[in-house]
């Protein structure tokens, strides 16, 4: 019997190694505490590349790594629903170490001429559903008088703005 207790237990903690191991990004990031949105400063823009694509980022002022949702949540003036990210996947996080930024990229309309297309004044990015997070006018964004928004898409956030260029489909 002491034979069998004294096997099960290397294999336990084997087992357990194994998986800490395997851990994704996010998980590792779930130990992480939430950023407290007072420790954020998010900046969006029009990208001048493609003015259907604004890019954001996040930067975490604070002295200590934390964490926000693996996806920004951006919405659109008084339209309901946000935009959706791209690729689909499931529910994380995201670690921001102390100083850094983190980037993501909207595509707010897949072509601009489109009839379906709904005009906003504003957008609203927040780098955690749980933050109110911050209003950019379109003319604050360099959209000029309204943003064109339809079926919107965003990136998850990217350790660069060329990470969240290339998720976009920019380059």
């Amino acid at each position: 019997m002491r034979i069998r207790t004294a096997a099960a237990v290397p294999a336990v903690a084997l087992a357990a190694a194994s998986l800490l191991l395997a851990a994704p990004h996010g998980a590792a990031a779930a130990r992480t505490a939430v950023c407290p949105e007072r420790a954020l400063t998010v900046r969006a823009a029009v990208a001048s590349a493609d003015p259907s694509v604004v890019r954001i980022d996040v930067t975490n002022r604070s002295g200590r790594a934390c964490a926000v949702d693996r996806v920004p949540t951006v919405t659109f003036g008084d339209l309901d629903g946000a935009a959706l990210p791209v690729p689909d996947g499931a529910v994380g996080t995201y670690r921001i170490g102390a100083g850094r930024t983190a980037y993501a990229a909207v595509r707010t309309v897949a072509d601009p001429a489109d009839p379906q297309a709904r005009r906003v004044a504003a957008i609203a990015v927040a780098a955690d559903p749980g933050h109110r997070g911050r209003v950019f006018t379109a003319a604050g964004l360099g959209a000029g008088e309204a943003v064109r928004v339809w079926e919107p898409v965003t990136t998850w956030w990217q350790p660069s703005a060329a990470a969240a260029d290339r998720a976009i489909g920019l380059s």
